[in-house]
């Protein structure tokens, strides 16, 4: 099974998350090249190396910059499937509606998974902007703001503090992972994530086959209210990792990689 699965080559895109950069997908990009597929890590304004100060990231769309601007350079003939992280599903989407003719698949792993153009229940809205730190009153336990506009204004900048990041982002990790991942986390722009829920209908997305990645033992973004989610919007597929905090890409990287590629031979040649 495994071989058969390999034989195709396919151009995995990913999208991190807030805080993150495409530096954590390491793992995967390493695994997908060592078999012959590509793998390319995107890094969002003001994310990973891209040199922009969060505090000036203005919108969802300026803050994806750098992904549509990938998309658009590919060839017309050339597709990619897109692999999402946490809050990064929402930038995942926003490209979807713009570029639906270069998309294949869209996979999201523990990612906000929300159809453009639908209203989302209070319950649910709440937890995704406490996992983007958008109700500043209920995260600032685990948030630390940045005001560049000055502090009588809403923050424009967000990084959850150092005590609990182990638990919300990597409680099963190896401890190597989250000692490279506290180097390398940034402060995110809250504007970008202030679209995420608000993205326009958009009727091409939903001919764009989509598949849900399950993280069992999630701190972050708790599974049950990854079902509340998942059916509102029902992708093609759902797989879980059982054993996966919120992020799978360092807790369990070889079952990721295996769910990619089963995903990825659902598609016609």
């Amino acid at each position: 099974m495994r071989r058969r699965l390999e034989m195709t080559e396919h151009h995995f895109v990913f999208v991190h998350g807030a805080g993150h950069g495409g530096w954590c997908w390491y793992k995967l990009a390493n695994s997908l090249r060592e078999n012959g597929h590509k793998a390319t890590c995107i890094d969002l304004k003001a994310a990973g190396i891209n040199p922009t100060d969060p505090n000036t990231v203005s919108s969802l769309d300026d803050y994806d910059e750098p992904l549509y601007a990938f998309l658009s350079q590919l060839p017309i003939d050339q597709k990619v499937i897109l692999v999402s992280h946490s809050v990064g599903g929402g930038s995942m989407t926003a490209a979807m509606c713009l570029f639906p003719s270069k998309v294949s698949l869209a996979v999201y792993v523990a990612a906000a998974m929300v159809k453009p153009g639908t209203l989302i229940p209070e319950r649910l809205k709440n937890v995704m902007k406490i996992c983007s730190g958008l109700i500043e009153e209920e995260t600032e336990k685990i948030w630390d703001f940045s005001f560049g506009n000055g502090p009588q204004n809403p923050p424009t900048g967000i990084m959850m503090k150092p005590e609990y990041v182990r638990d919300k982002f990597y409680n099963e990790s190896p401890m190597e992972d989250y000692t490279l991942a506290t180097t390398l986390l940034r402060p995110a722009p809250v504007m970008a994530f202030v679209g995420i829920m608000d993205i326009p209908k958009a009727p091409e997305t939903d001919k764009i086959p989509r598949v849900y990645v399950k993280t069992g033992k999630d701190h972050l973004f708790e599974p049950v209210l990854q079902e509340v989610m998942l059916a509102l919007w029902p992708p093609a597929q759902t797989f879980l990792l059982p054993d996966s905090d919120h992020s799978a890409f360092f807790s369990q990287p070889q079952e990721l990689y295996q769910f990619l590629l089963q995903a990825a031979s659902s598609l016609s040649p």
